[in-house]
C-alpha cells in the first residue's frame, strides 16, 4: 500500500514538473509583456506592471484585423481539407487496394519536405494566380499543408467504424453519399471533430507561409508578430505583447475544446 501511494506521488509530482516546464515560456511571455522595455533585458520576477507595450502594439497594427483574417484562414483552411481528406480516407479505410499502405506512406512523406524547398515554384504559381498576400491563397496552401496528417487521423477514426453498419445500409439500398453522410460521419464525429481542431491549432500556428506570401491584406496574427522585429533590434516588452494578443484566442480555443480533442484522440481505443 505505501509502494502504492508512493508511485501514484511520484506520478503526481513528475506530471506537475512536465506542466510547468511546459507552461514556463508562456507564463514568462506574458509577464515580460507588461515589462517596460527596459526591465525586460534583464530577467527578473521583481518589477513594475506596465499595460504601455499593449498600447502600442495596438497603436501601430489593427490586431482585430488580423485576428480575423487568422480565424477565416485557420477556418477555411481546415475546411477545405476536410472536404478532400474525408472522402480520401473513406474510399481507403473501406475500399483498400494492394497500393494503398503505399499511397498512405507516400502522402505523409510529403511533410518531411522542407517548405523552404518549394518556397519559389509556390511563390511564382501564386504571382501568376494572382493569390498572392490574399486568404484564399493562404487557405489553399494551409489545406494542402495540413491534408496528410488530416487523412491519416480520419483514416485511423474511420477503421474503427464497425463496417458492417455501413454493409447494412448497402443492403438497404443506401449509395455512397448516403452512406458517408447519413452512416459514417454520425459514428466518427468524435474523430472528425478532433481533427478540425488539431487543423485550426496547426493553421493557426503557421508562419512560413504567411510570412512569405502575404504582407498585409490577408497577413494573419503570425505577421503581426513578425512586425514588432526590426533591424533595430528585438522590442521584448513590445514582441511578448504581441504575441500573447496572438496566442491568447488559441489558447482559450484550445482550453474551452479539451474534452472534446481528447475524446476524439482517443475514439475507439476501447472497445
Amino acid at each position: 500500500m505505501t509502494g502504492s501511494l508512493a508511485g501514484r506521488v511520484a506520478v503526481t509530482v513528475a506530471g506537475w514538473a512536465i506542466a510547468l516546464l511546459l507552461f514556463f515560456p508562456i507564463g514568462w511571455m506574458v509577464l515580460t509583456s507588461f515589462k517596460s522595455e527596459t526591465a525586460a533585458i534583464v530577467p527578473s520576477l521583481a518589477f513594475a506592471p506596465t499595460t504601455e507595450s499593449y498600447a502600442e502594439v495596438q497603436s501601430r497594427a489593427d490586431y482585430l484585423a488580423f485576428a480575423l483574417n487568422s480565424v477565416l484562414i485557420s477556418l477555411g483552411g481546415t475546411l477545405l481539407s476536410l472536404a478532400f481528406a474525408v472522402p480520401a480516407a473513406y474510399a481507403m479505410a473501406f475500399h483498400p487496394t494492394t497500393r494503398t499502405r503505399g499511397t498512405l506512406l507516400w502522402m505523409l512523406s510529403t511533410k518531411m519536405l522542407p517548405s523552404v524547398g518549394v518556397l519559389v515554384p509556390i511563390y511564382l504559381l501564386f504571382r501568376d494566380l494572382g493569390l498572392l498576400d490574399t486568404r484564399t491563397g493562404l487557405v489553399v496552401i494551409y489545406a494542402l499543408m495540413n491534408l496528410p496528417i488530416v487523412v491519416w487521423m480520419l483514416f485511423t477514426f474511420f477503421k474503427e467504424v464497425p463496417n458492417d453498419i455501413l454493409e447494412a445500409g448497402r443492403m438497404d439500398g443506401a449509395r455512397t453519399g448516403s452512406e458517408v453522410w447519413y452512416l459514417l460521419l454520425p459514428l466518427a464525429l468524435p474523430g472528425i471533430a478532433s481533427t478540425g481542431l488539431l487543423s485550426v491549432i496547426l493553421c493557426w500556428n503557421e508562419a512560413f507561409w504567411s510570412l512569405n506570401l502575404t504582407s498585409s491584406a490577408a497577413a494573419p496574427l503570425t505577421t503581426f508578430i513578425a512586425s514588432f522585429s526590426s533591424p533595430q533590434g528585438l522590442f521584448f516588452a513590445k514582441l511578448s505583447a504581441a504575441s500573447t494578443v496572438a496566442v491568447a484566442p488559441i489558447l482559450v480555443f484550445g482550453w474551452l475544446s479539451q474534452r472534446q480533442l481528447v475524446r476524439g484522440l482517443t475514439f475507439g481505443a476501447v472497445k
